[in-house]
């Protein structure tokens, strides 16, 4: 795939060497001289411009990005630059970093944005997780299907011990995506035994959290 990064600090570029390891094309945009550093990461393609303004985004080829990654340090022009990239380029995912959770109500389908990603709301999740087991947790917020990424770790007087993932009775609009336990990763199947301590990662609309709560506690 070919990927955007609009912003070239710290963040920016932590994730173009993530993405050139997975053997992806990448292009780093950024308007500040002193972050300019196209010696930091060879293996990418760079270009000094404001990706803010649609010259550059044209000359730049935005129409051939599969992926647009607005990870700058201003909420500002990364509502500009995802609004930008689908709007007049039609780039079929955009990824936006929200750096004021305040500001995170913005980030929607309307300014152009796919997947909102919260560093602060997203710590503070983790936070939630380490020290509310049985709790459910919201990690990320998936803007294009207005669906959430969340998460519960069940404790050890789970009612779910030694069932199956196929007896777990969720709605319609909640699917069990994977399984932490320990080390492993595991992707869930039917015959699957849950076990305390096992981490659960579901996508799920909004208004079913509550039900699937239900579901982990046995109250359903």
């Amino acid at each position: 795939m070919r990927i955007a990064i609009a912003g070239a600090g710290a963040v920016g570029q932590s994730i173009a060497r993530e993405l050139l390891e997975g053997d992806h094309e990448v292009l780093l945009i950024e308007r500040s001289v002193r972050s300019y550093q196209p010696n930091s990461i060879p293996g990418a393609e760079w270009m000094l411009a404001d990706a803010c303004e649609l010259a550059s985004l044209e000359e730049a080829g935005m129409q051939s990005c599969d992926v647009v990654i607005a990870a700058t340090g201003d909420d500002k022009v990364n509502l500009v630059v995802s609004l930008l990239a689908k709007t007049e380029f039609a780039v079929r995912r955009v990824v936006a970093r929200v750096n004021d959770p305040l500001n995170e109500w913005l980030f929607t389908e309307a300014w152009g944005v796919d997947v909102a990603v919260s560093t602060p709301r997203m710590l503070a999740a983790m936070v939630e997780e380490a020290v509310n087991v049985g709790d459910l947790v919201r990690l990320m917020t998936l803007r294009q299907g207005q669906a959430n990424l969340v998460e519960v770790t069940l404790p050890q007087n789970t009612p779910l011990a030694g069932r199956r993932v196929r007896d777990l009775k969720l709605p319609s609009d909640a699917a069990l995506v994977s399984i932490l336990r320990g080390g492993r990763v595991i992707v869930p199947q039917a015959d699957d035994p849950l076990e305390a301590g096992d981490e659960l990662l579901f996508v799920a609309s909004s208004n079913v959290e509550d039900e699937i709560s239900a579901v982990i506690h046995g109250e359903a």
